[in-house]
């Protein structure tokens, strides 16, 4: 049974969730404020969060942010129609996915279960002989446990949406991949997407990677047509 915190203010919708996911197994904490979130965190860390944008307090944005500085608990945040702008900084903060209000309780249900699911995967076995690790130009992927090193050695945090990003980067290099494949291939065929939303995670994971993020070498721009990685990959 997989452990569900829901943060936001409206009772409503928190009484409604809550029996909605009880019914689809789900074990159920609600929050109506910071303060209460991160006391249930500290209870017993959820497997998955769901955020309201809108709190009282200190807002949504700013606890995506500090819970990904600090934990890698996959997020799905909630906002209002039209706050596009707020998507876009949400995702640049490290959430995994958004849904706007008002929405389909069935809706937020497979939204969920597709963040666990790309969370959990690979996991193909417990033993050091089954890890597969990625290497580009002096960096390592750890794909088994979701690790990112620099050439230095430097572990480097990554989200989920960033980690889903670079995998697919690394399996498909020196190949064109427009925004709508990249959709596709780290989110699922049918998802959802704005215009930008890739793009804030392309541009995040430069800035993690690149030399430059400005003049980025790795993840280069194609002109009207997407994004290509250009490091050499191999795998060990």
């Amino acid at each position: 049974m997989s452990r569900l915190l829901i943060v936001d203010d409206d009772e409503e919708i928190l009484l409604l969730l809550e029996k909605f996911f009880r019914l689809h197994a789900y074990e159920v904490e609600l929050a109506t404020h910071g303060e209460a979130m991160w006391a249930a965190i500290a209870r017993q860390q959820p497997d998955i969060i769901i955020l309201d944008l809108m709190l009282p307090g200190e807002g949504g944005l700013s606890l995506c942010q500090k819970l990904r500085a600090s934990t890698h608990i996959p997020i799905v945040m909630l906002t209002a129609m039209g706050e596009l702008s707020d998507r876009i900084v949400g995702l640049e903060l490290g959430a995994d996915d958004y849904l706007t209000k008002p929405f389909d309780p069935r809706e937020l249900l497979a939204r969920l279960r597709a963040v666990q699911r790309r969370a959990s995967e690979p996991r193909p076995a417990s033993s050091e002989d089954a890890r597969l690790v990625i290497s580009f130009c002096g960096w390592h992927l750890d794909v088994t446990r979701r690790e990112l090193r620099s050439p230095a050695n430097v572990m480097i945090p990554l989200s989920g949406g960033e980690f889903d990003l670079l995998v697919v980067f690394l399996e498909h290099p020196d190949r064109i991949l427009t925004r709508e494949q990249l959709i596709d291939l780290t989110r699922g065929q049918g998802h959802e997407a704005f215009d930008r939303s890739i793009d804030v995670q392309v541009s995040r994971l430069r800035r993690k990677i690149e030399e430059d993020s400005k003049r980025p070498d790795l993840i280069r721009t194609v002109r009207n047509g997407g994004y290509m990685f250009t490091a050499r990959v191999t795998r060990a």
